[in-house]
């Protein structure tokens, strides 16, 4: 069973949205599990106190490396990775996800304030995930958003295998465009090509619209989709 533990202080934000549809019922079936912890459980004064004012000034406040090291130091010790979300981490891609997913699970600390005590990082050896260039109230609905993404690529839960591997990123292109009836929709036709029943020329015409998709919209995508089509030269042996 693929495992999901959860630091933060605010628990009852979990399941939440992963509670329903496909991740609800998979949770239900017991095809992945979900535990919320309480940091402030951890804390070892009578106000639970999990934060204190940045060294060096500055506004706001820093989330206790002792705390949190306590707080993750009672999970029993496993081979699942231990994850921070961090709007200063590597941007989460669709490769990382698939090897999350094709593992034993995640522990994930979600961090709020200013940020964590870096020197909690540095001694738990925690890999910092980004969704990307902006910044949240907290790592919670990050979490939430890696959680989902890993859950969908366990076996089981998706009611298609397919449908994990011709969508987007999947082989590096975005995905192609998708239509269904009615065959006419405000003036707009399904594109021929895909009502032709030619299984070969519909594929190739969605691979073509990926490229053209991921060649217009992302330029970063695409020059990386193009080295790695491109032949390796070298020395011949």
């Amino acid at each position: 069973m693929w495992r999901a533990t959860i630091l933060t202080l605010y628990p009852e934000m979990f399941p939440g949205p992963l509670g329903i549809s496909l991740a609800g019922k998979a949770l239900a079936n017991g095809l992945w599990s979900l535990e919320a912890k309480q940091i402030r459980d951890h804390a070892t004064d009578k106000h639970g106190t999990v934060d204190d004012t940045p060294a060096g000034g500055g506004p706001g406040m820093v989330m206790k490396a002792d705390v949190l090291a306590r707080a993750l130091d009672a999970i029993p010790a496993d081979n699942r990775p231990r994850l921070i979300m961090s709007a200063r981490g590597q941007p989460l891609r669709q490769g990382r996800v698939r090897e999350l997913a094709a593992g034993d699970g995640a522990v994930v600390l979600c961090g709020r304030f200013e940020g964590v005590d870096e020197r909690l990082i540095e001694a738990r050896g925690l890999e910092e995930v980004c969704l990307g260039d902006f910044v949240l109230s907290g790592g919670e609905m990050a979490a939430l958003t890696l959680l989902d993404a890993c859950v969908r690529l366990i076996p089981g839960v998706m009611g298609k295998e397919a449908s994990g591997v011709e969508e987007s990123f999947s082989d590096g292109l975005l995905e192609y465009p998708q239509y269904t009836r009615p065959a006419v929709f405000e003036g707009r036709p399904i594109p021929e090509i895909l009502t032709s029943g030619d299984h070969a020329k519909v594929a190739a015409w969605r691979r073509a619209e990926a490229e053209r998709l991921t060649r217009e919209r992302r330029p970063d995508l695409w020059a990386a989709y193009l080295a790695r089509k491109s032949p390796k030269t070298g020395p011949k042996p």
